[in-house]
């Protein structure tokens, strides 16, 4: 290969690593502590998982479409505490499980974005959508997942019915973003298992028509090609 072009696509690698990891970075913005000492209301009761408290004030008419500065919802609040019960409480009292806070993103993308398989669970079952478009890049919580290769998520996803070979705005499936994103390790490696025995696409490419096993040839991670290629992949 010419060193322009290898200047190139090291060039274009970088950039793809870099934005994905500002994707998923930016997925979890927990409330600060400045912010939390000036919640009340239904935002301070999700905070500290006050169940009784969210349920007194729902009945007293507590607006359960209030947003903090950051567009989160008090369901958002309980998500990044790991209240569950105060989960149960709020979906219970009307707040929409499944709002989007300012940078899109959900409940449950939340929770796949920091590995959180039993808050994972209290989401989906409290009616949050597994097939929600979120974040600014038109993604979904099995494409942050797998990023990050947070496996027991991933399976989680996809047996909750997350659409596998969902295409975000930069071209990435949720299998190329376990490869391109990934390091290639036994997480990763466990990933792109999931990903392939739930069915996904082995050959669904990404913009520039490069496979999955191609993206993973360039990068040198021979155990993803072994397990592309025994899948079918070209």
């Amino acid at each position: 290969m010419p060193v322009t072009t290898r200047l190139a696509a090291f060039c274009v690698a970088g950039l793809a690593t870099a934005l994905g990891a500002s994707e998923h970075a930016s997925a979890q913005v927990p409330p600060t502590a400045q912010q939390t000492a000036r919640y009340d209301g239904l935002f301070a009761a999700a905070h500290r998982g006050d169940t009784a408290g969210i349920a007194r004030l729902i009945a007293a008419g507590a607006d359960v479409r209030a947003r903090d500065g950051y567009g989160r919802t008090p369901l958002h609040v309980a998500a990044y505490a790991g209240h569950h019960d105060a989960m149960r409480a709020l979906a219970a009292g009307g707040v929409d499980p499944n709002a989007l806070e300012n940078d899109r993103y959900d409940m449950v993308t939340i929770a796949a974005v920091a590995g959180d398989l039993p808050t994972l669970k209290v989401a989906l079952a409290l009616g949050d959508r597994p097939t929600n478009i979120t974040s600014r890049y038109d993604g979904t919580a099995l494409i942050a997942a797998a990023h990050l290769g947070h496996v027991e998520v991933v399976r989680e996803l996809i047996r909750a019915g997350a659409p596998l070979d969902h295409v975000n705005n930069l071209g990435w499936t949720a299998l190329i973003e376990s490869i391109t994103l990934g390091d290639g390790g036994p997480r990763h490696l466990a990933t792109l298992k999931a990903l392939i025995d739930g069915g996904a696409n082995v050959n669904l490419g990404d913009r520039n028509g490069s496979t999955p096993s191609s993206l993973a040839r360039q990068r040198g991670y021979a155990a993803m090609v072994l397990i592309l290629e025994t899948a079918g992949g070209r």
